[in-house]
């Protein structure tokens, strides 16, 4: 695998799936991006990148990298068959709503939105691009000297995978920390300190520590409410 040319696949092209088609075809990866309305509605946004318009099918076949950036509520109609069945590391880069992706019942009672992601689709998943604001994800890379360079984190029980994922991450331009196990990842959701902050390396660390999960249900009401408006 010429992991300096990865065959990389987006499912999902809103803020953050267009975002990162841009990054990874600038660095010279092989990029096909989805969504559930098909190749035909993605034809200015593959001009613009340089990714590839294909179906989710396709995209969930990428040999290297599959990155999922859509709803929580849409990850049931996934193709699973072909999820679970890749040798990829795949990427949640979701965010669990529930006044727009409905209540699910396994969230609530204390497993991460990425633990369910990967038991709906029947593959691991790493955790990561999901604690950012679009915007900056965007338009706020920077050299690997710059100071205060905005930094990631990425969760997930595969430490070769994150370790590929924190180097694609510094290639687009920040920083990444090492947050954890899968299970951990709540840490970096809506409503924590570390989420949507824009923070530095260090920085971020501190914030990911600050997360008290007693709060956590708390926390993510809180988030839900200000964010319900916007869906």
């Amino acid at each position: 695998m010429n992991k300096n040319n990865m065959e990389i696949g987006i499912i999902g092209s809103g803020n953050i799936g267009s975002a990162l088609a841009g990054h990874l075809t600038k660095l010279g990866h092989r990029v096909s991006i989805a969504n559930s309305r098909g190749p035909e509605s993605l034809t200015e946004l593959a001009s613009k990148t340089g990714a590839q318009a294909v179906t989710v099918e396709t995209a969930a076949s990428a040999k290297e990298i599959v990155i999922i950036a859509i709803p929580v509520r849409a990850m049931v109609h996934l193709p699973s068959h072909i999820l679970s069945a890749s040798t990829a590391t795949v990427i949640d880069a979701g965010n669990y709503y529930p006044s727009r992706d409905g209540k699910i019942a396994e969230i609530s009672n204390g497993k991460t939105d990425s633990e369910w992601v990967s038991k709906v689709i029947g593959h691991p998943v790493i955790k990561a691009f999901n604690n950012i604001v679009a915007q900056s994800l965007a338009e706020k890379t920077s050299p690997k000297e710059s100071s205060n360079r905005i930094a990631l984190s990425i969760a997930g029980d595969n430490n070769e995978q994150k370790r590929m994922v924190m180097k694609l991450i510094d290639e687009i331009g920040f920083d990444s920390i090492d947050g954890g196990s899968l299970s951990e990842s709540w840490r970096q959701q809506p409503g924590e300190p570390a989420y949507c902050q824009d923070l530095d390396r260090d920085k971020l660390k501190i914030a990911l520590q600050e997360a008290d999960i007693s709060n956590r249900a708390q926390n993510l009401a809180a988030a839900d409410a200000m964010a319900r408006p916007y869906f």
